[in-house]
């Protein structure tokens, strides 16, 4: 189905461009988020994630990487028709850093650097390019995978 097929490869490219995001967070645009294909309550969120870093002079290096992908429901027949994805994300290369310094943030977290993820793109028209395409409008920790 090209449909999902299209809508994994925006997911991939949405998320692409938020690990790269996060490692230089002062520089990057919401716009530049939303042409990866970042939208709705997702988008806000990971501006958050940036505005915090910038604030607290962090940032990342190394690269979350996608390990598993899986289509867990698709309804095309909707006005704004929708493709939800579970994935579990290996984040275990990722270093959170002082900019001042390049110094690794000391972490003090049990939850592991595998986590599942359910998200949820629509079709739709693109605010930043007047286009229909697919966006990353919600996505959610479920559990460690």
């Amino acid at each position: 189905m090209a449909a999902v097929e299209a809508a994994k490869a925006r997911y991939l490219a949405a998320r692409a461009a938020v690990n790269e995001a996060v490692k230089r967070p002062g520089d990057v645009s919401a716009s530049a988020l939303a042409l990866a294909g970042n939208g709705g309550t997702w988008l806000p969120r990971v501006e958050a994630v940036l505005a915090f870093s910038v604030k607290n002079g962090w940032y990342e290096t190394g690269d979350a990487r996608i390990t598993m992908l899986a289509v867990r429901a698709v309804k095309l027949d909707l006005a704004q028709p929708e493709v939800r994805l579970t994935s579990c994300i290996d984040s275990s290369a990722v270093v959170s850093r002082y900019r001042s310094n390049s110094k690794p943030i000391p972490v003090v977290s049990d939850n592991g650097d595998r986590h599942r993820f359910e998200s949820r793109l629509i079709y739709t028209k693109s605010a930043e390019t007047g286009r229909r395409m697919w966006i990353l409008v919600d996505e959610q920790t479920t559990k460690t995978c």
